[in-house]
């Protein structure tokens, strides 16, 4: 019987499933946060074991789109999945993790609808790769506010 469980626990993974059905990733998935490899430490998970997995959507689609703004990363934690970007946050990259957004959403919506389907109510992350340095008030900062994102040092899952 316990033997089953884990079988039934392993095809319930809907995060991995997601991945597997995106022709554009479907070799992508991998165990915990190892897609991330060394920016794994900028995400701190409350539980390991509700961690499904995680993608590197940049690599996995450099071939597909390689002049396009590509996000970095996909995690899957608790049947949701949550959307990583690593990237210095100066106000001139302001631009650039706008088309990043734009392309993940366009991209969600075109080919990958299963990986949208389980998104979170708040989804889209902008982990800083650096200090933070943006103006407070300024033209590049309302607009990523408008966008719903801010740079933030790490991601604490759940959020």
């Amino acid at each position: 019987m316990p033997k089953n469980n884990k079988t039934k626990k392993r095809s319930s993974n809907c995060f991995k499933t997601a991945v597997e059905n995106t022709p554009d990733v479907s070799d992508g998935y991998q165990v915990g946060l190892q897609a991330l490899g060394n920016y794994s430490q900028k995400v701190n998970l409350s539980s390991n074991g509700k961690c499904e997995g995680s993608l590197d959507i940049d690599s996995c689609t450099r071939v597909l789109y390689p002049q396009e703004n590509r996000w970095d990363y996909a995690i899957g934690y608790d049947s949701k999945v949550y959307f990583a970007e690593v990237h210095s946050a100066q106000t001139n990259e302001v631009s650039t993790m706008l088309r990043k957004l734009e392309w993940l959403k366009n991209w969600l919506n075109n080919h990958a609808p299963e990986i949208k389907k389980i998104r979170a109510g708040h989804p889209y992350f902008w982990i800083m790769s650096g200090k933070y340095d943006i103006l407070p008030g300024s033209r590049q900062a309302r607009k990523i506010a408008k966008a719903g994102m801010k740079p933030i040092p790490i991601l604490n899952l759940p959020v």
